[in-house]
């Protein structure tokens, strides 16, 4: 299969450009090969508004790096207009990667003022580190007790960068190198992310009843530490790499101790790291279908659940993600059903924003488990996924902004349109 040979053949693809880390990258590493593209690629993204990145909220933290990477440019100007508007309103900012963080360090960059607290920024960069942290740490500065997985700081090439203090030959410089060459200039805020890519790969895959080869069966037992799993170089372990990585190991007949999961576990619930600023019903969603059962999870699963029928989640900003994710654990929730079914847009599709083949697949997934007849709704979303053709697909989950894993996505898409034929037959 082209999607799971790629894994092997190209680590770097699978993840789109971040506007927020290659503005990082323009501001503070201007040194590295393909800088001019890097501003090339910044200024082809602006939006006629001004701003950067996602809609709404989403548009801060990439509006904030992109405009100061773009200093005294006249596109960094529109864009500082932009920041204005946004931090006039009453903005609920996404549960990003360390946005609590990010906004008011950038914000203090560019002298502008924000209703966030500085002083647990200020309080961080006077002390040693998280471990959790070092993916962020272009906002702190090189620091004694980062250390590097060859030569990558946390899967980051931000952190990278600024660590490395200059273009210093070595591991460290050739990793970045290797991205920025590999995206033409701009690069996505974390990778390569091997473990996150393959674990998700084969749970799609498998779940839906198709197969995937036994090698990948292999690369993610070899990724097992004491803690458990990390989804990629640097990075610490966490739950959800670690519950999904188990999951795909028991989905394809191999499967480990749950042991390393159990560390993570708090009352009722999984946290992703140690001191969690907002638990992931996603991560806690893949805890249990690695588990196989656990009532108070499950419990607390439920209670998560929106009036509406759907789930939010930290790590995706559309609820289709979560919703799929937790009526998979549960094996069906009539209720994210019939939310599923009032939600569906003219054209067959499904999605937040707009109608998109990512958020169709989740969809058609949740109707999947349903004991009704809703086969007219799933003919009408595989149709639209069919006629997706090779648009691209917008940037929907959470690291530091947005962005899209596209071969898991491509993953999701082969696994609901395998299942769309099931449930029509």
């Amino acid at each position: 299969m082209d999607l799971l040979a790629e894994l092997t053949d190209d680590p770097w693809s699978g993840i789109t450009p971040s506007v927020y880390e290659t503005g990082r990258l323009v501001a503070l590493a201007p040194w590295l090969t393909g800088h001019e593209a890097r501003v090339r690629f910044l200024l082809d993204s602006q939006h006629p508004d001004g701003t950067w990145g996602g809609p709404g909220e989403y548009a801060l933290v990439p509006t904030l790096s992109a405009v100061d990477a773009l200093q005294g440019h006249p596109a960094a100007r529109r864009g500082l207009q932009a920041l204005r508007r946004l931090l006039s309103l009453p903005l609920k900012l996404p549960d990003t990667v360390a946005v609590e963080l990010i906004v008011p360090a950038l914000a203090e960059r560019l002298g502008l003022r924000t209703p966030l607290d500085p002083r647990p920024l200020h309080a961080l960069r006077r002390r040693p580190l998280p471990e959790k942290l070092w993916h962020t740490l272009e906002i702190f500065g090189p620091r004694p007790e980062v250390t590097s997985v060859g030569g990558i700081v946390a899967a980051s090439p931000a952190a990278t960068a600024v660590q490395l203090r200059g273009p210093r030959p070595g591991p460290g410089l050739d990793y970045l190198e290797a991205v920025q060459r590999r995206h033409r200039g701009p690069v996505p805020a974390g990778v390569p992310v091997p473990l996150f890519e393959r674990s998700w790969i084969i749970v799609a895959l498998k779940s839906a009843g198709l197969d995937v080869p036994d090698p990948m069966v292999e690369q993610i037992k070899a990724a097992f530490g004491r803690e458990g799993a990390a989804g990629g170089p640097g990075l610490p372990a966490d739950a959800d790499d670690t519950a999904t990585a188990l999951h795909a190991l028991a989905l394809c007949d191999s499967p480990r101790s749950a042991e390393a999961l159990l560390r993570y576990r708090e009352a009722r619930h999984f946290a992703c790291f140690p001191h969690e600023r907002t638990p992931s019903t996603s991560t806690n969603a893949h805890a249990l279908q690695a588990l196989g059962h656990d009532r108070q999870l499950e419990e607390w699963l439920r209670d998560m659940q929106e009036p509406e029928g759907f789930w939010r989640d930290k790590w995706h900003a559309s609820p289709y993600y979560a919703t799929a994710c937790v009526t998979n654990a549960l094996r069906g929730d009539e209720k994210a059903v019939d939310w599923v079914l009032r939600t569906q847009r003219h054209d067959g599709s499904w999605g937040r924003w707009e109608g998109t083949y990512e958020e169709t697949a989740y969809a058609i997934r949740i109707l999947s488990h349903s004991h009704r007849d809703v086969s007219k709704a799933v003919t009408r979303g595989a149709k639209f996924m069919q006629h997706w053709g090779d648009r691209e697909h917008p940037p929907l989950w959470h690291d530091k902004d947005l962005y899209t894993p596209t071969r898991i996505v491509r993953a999701e898409g082969m696994a609901a349109l395998h299942l769309a034929c099931v449930v029509c037959r």
